[in-house]
């Protein structure tokens, strides 16, 4: 099957996704670079795909009341760069070029703080779900596109979320097949 190819703006959008805005970010430090991708799982309420509640979520207009597991997001304020939803649908909430809240707590190589030096892409789905082919194949042009763009980032480079917050964090999940997704970079 073949996906779309991406082309990435200096203003740090991506074309040909949809765009929705969210608040959540902040100016990377001064002098970091990209050099690091992050990879997410989302679903909200857990395990529910198809809907709007991550949109909702990442511009902080999501209704905690609507469903149980939902209430403990009531005033979090999180973002990611990118979501690639079930169907292999791209949406961007923060230009590349700036910090989206999508790593917390971190370190990568002993490094602190990823936000500021990451980008981050979350996929529709749960740590024991498999994932979809779209997905995959979206995820894989989207990752050529940035490894063209950012020269200090690599396949090396790549990581889930879990690696960078080991014991806070669990995704993408063993659901997630890396040799799969790196397979198709090259």
């Amino acid at each position: 099957m073949k996906y779309p190819s991406f082309n990435l703006a200096s203003d740090g959008w991506l074309s040909d996704v949809e765009v929705c805005a969210s608040p959540n970010f902040n100016q990377r430090p001064a002098g970091a670079e990209i050099s690091l991708l992050v990879i997410h799982n989302i679903s909200l309420p857990p395990g529910q795909f198809g809907g709007r509640e991550v949109h909702k979520f990442f511009t902080n207009c999501l209704d905690c009341s609507a469903h149980p597991a939902l209430a403990d997001l009531h005033g979090v304020k999180v973002s990611s760069h990118l979501l690639i939803d079930r169907e292999g649908a791209v949406t961007q909430f923060v230009p590349l070029t700036e910090r989206a809240w999508h790593a917390g707590q971190s370190c990568f190589e002993g490094r602190d703080n990823c936000n500021d030096f990451s980008i981050g892409i979350e996929l529709e789905g749960t740590d024991i779900e498999p994932y979809t082919e779209a997905q995959y194949g979206v995820l894989a042009e989207v990752t050529k596109t940035l490894l063209a763009h950012y020269p200090l980032l690599s396949p090396a480079r790549i990581v889930g979320h879990s690696d960078i917050a080991p014991g806070r964090k669990t995704d993408p999940g063993p659901a997630f097949d890396w040799h799969n997704y790196k397979k198709r970079l090259s």
